[in-house]
């Protein structure tokens, strides 16, 4: 028997504190993150910002390899973006490479609303998740069903209190995850945009880099990690992040969001670097007990989430929006608090069309759980180190 008692996963401390400091009036650049600078052998290092066509960018993270002769970067920040008309396909083209190498594109200050964000979003890939809990046009606070209302308000303006379901639901936000990892056909690309003015000093998106992570853990556990295949639950991260309201889903919940399968181990799109891809709604490795499993993905959260991986981003104005691939990147938001304003976000999320795109099939399912069976249960009693 693990460590892991199941009576223990639902104890553990998952919902973080906001540790991050309070706005400053210069309203500059507000990230977060390692300061290191490394210097790659046989180049100068990249200047802090720098030009790519009509955009200047700012990288956010710096990795170097262990022999200093590879730079790799998480996190940018891009202006130049004309956002009062439709963004050229030059540009859009421009952008999805950046997004390829940094995974995570941060924008100020655009102005779109609800229809030019969806648009936007449209180049990016053309098919769209559905929010499955939206109430119809005239009784959705947001009236748009490509638009998830990840805010702290509710339908009629006021604010959510903490005796609510929906107080509890975002709980399982504060808990790093990937977007829709809990769907067969999962999705690539989610996009943030503020609207109104955010909570100064409280309103953060955090953001982890699951391609360095992997590629810093040691060989001999990456090649016991190469065949699992993840089950991903969205209830189950529901439960983490408040046990008592979400112990069982509703049965309306269950049928709207039922689980998932993905392999641990994937390949990010563009450069092809190798990544984890793993969330708080991953429950069960195929083949492994509950308990076995938690231990595991959690040991694995935690190591993608060191601060080396880690940058933290504010949100300072209506109309900033945050652009990440899921693929090659964890986040979490800050919990709610009783002090809070309104805090209006609204996400599109685009659906992944890559080769990995509807995980695993069920004959692949039964072929890591009969490896597991054959194999028998790695034991992961050591740090990842």
């Amino acid at each position: 028997m693990s460590v892991f008692e199941a009576s223990h996963i639902y104890s553990l401390p998952r919902v973080y504190v906001n540790t991050c400091p309070g706005a400053d009036t210069s309203l500059v650049l507000r990230l977060k993150g390692s300061e290191e600078k490394p210097r790659c052998e046989g180049k100068p290092d990249r200047p802090k910002s720098f030009r790519k066509g009509s955009l200047t960018v700012t990288p956010v993270l710096h990795h170097s390899s262990a022999s200093g002769k590879r730079c790799t970067y998480f996190g940018a920040q891009v202006n130049g973006v004309d956002w009062s008309q439709a963004v050229s396909e030059d540009v859009v083209a421009q952008l999805k490479e950046l997004q390829d190498e940094y995974a995570v594109l941060i924008f100020r200050k655009t102005g779109l609303d609800n229809s030019r964000h969806v648009a936007f979003s449209r180049q990016l890939g053309q098919d769209l998740e559905i929010n499955p809990f939206f109430y119809g046009r005239e009784n959705d606070r947001i009236g748009d069903p490509f638009l998830w209302d990840v805010s702290n308000i509710n339908r009629d303006g006021s604010i959510v209190q903490p005796d609510s379901r929906r107080w509890h639901h975002s709980l399982g936000n504060a808990l790093w995850h990937t977007d829709s990892s809990y769907h067969q056909e999962r999705s690539k690309y989610s996009l943030l945009l503020s609207h109104g003015t955010p909570v100064r000093g409280g309103s953060w998106t955090h953001f982890a880099d699951t391609r360095q992570a992997y590629q810093d853990l040691p060989q001999h556990v990456k090649d016991q990690l190469e065949d699992l295949v993840v089950e991903h639950d969205l209830w189950h991260s529901r439960r983490l992040g408040s046990p008592t309201t979400f112990k069982e889903p509703l049965p309306h919940e269950r049928a709207a969001k039922p689980p998932a399968y993905h392999r641990l181990v994937q390949q990010a799109p563009g450069q092809g670097r190798k990544t984890l891809y793993i969330a708080a709604h991953a429950k069960l490795i195929v083949g492994w007990s509950y308990e076995d499993s938690q231990e595991l993905i959690w040991r694995l959260i935690e190591w993608c989430t060191q601060p080396k991986y880690v940058f933290s981003m504010e949100w300072l104005d209506g109309g900033d929006m945050v652009w990440w691939d899921n693929r090659q990147s964890m986040h979490r938001a800050n919990p709610y608090t009783t002090s809070m304003t309104a805090r209006d976000v609204r996400r599109a999320t685009i659906i992944d069309d890559g080769p990995s795109a509807w995980g695993v099939t069920e004959e692949e399912i039964a072929a890591a759980k009969h490896k597991a069976e054959q194999l028998g249960l790695l034991r992961w009693d050591s740090p990842l180190v």
